[in-house]
């Protein structure tokens, strides 16, 4: 961008020495041709004043183009961030949705666990009794035994001290 406005200066300057220096040939009036009429007029001066109206319609039309174009950078900008914001909250949301969706697994989770140790405690419970059954009936079996030897015992009427002394 340097280089393209130090150009543009560059011959701005020179148009502004050739009008200097040649500035008893610009103002002499001469008969000009309109194309429908004649009249006398200084036509260095007219193709001067034609230039520098063009410089300035050049300027204004650059001026009108970057303002334009820092209009429409923030428009941009703000429309970005109304896009921004706007995907702020959808992830906010995503979020918001999230926490509730691990809270209800945690929720349900926590309910099966529950519901695991209660079955649990109650398969605990039923072979604790079945066991305590078998126990018993164990012992009722062993001392039925017990109870058949020592009528054999008695019935043959051997002594009853086992280790009899010789």
């Amino acid at each position: 961008m340097r280089v393209r406005t130090g150009i543009v200066l560059l011959v701005v300057l020179l148009i502004a020495a050739l009008a200097a220096l040649n500035w008893g040939q610009l103002s002499t009036p001469t008969t000009m041709s309109l194309g429908f009429m004649e009249m006398s007029a200084p036509l260095g001066l007219v193709m001067l004043a034609l230039t520098v109206a063009l410089g300035v319609l050049g300027l204004a039309y650059v001026l009108y183009l970057q303002s334009t174009v820092l209009l429409e950078t923030r428009r941009h900008g703000k429309e970005m961030q109304a896009q921004r914001d706007l995907a702020d909250k959808a992830e906010a949301s995503r979020f918001t949705e999230l926490r509730t969706y691990l809270d209800a697994q945690e929720q349900a989770r926590t309910l099966r666990v529950a519901e695991l140790q209660q079955q649990l405690s109650a398969r605990m419970e039923q072979l604790e009794n079945s066991f305590r059954s078998r126990v018993d009936q164990s012992d009722n079996t062993t001392a039925a035994h017990i109870g058949q030897l020592e009528d054999r015992i008695e019935r043959r009427n051997v002594p009853t001290d086992i280790n009899p002394q010789i």
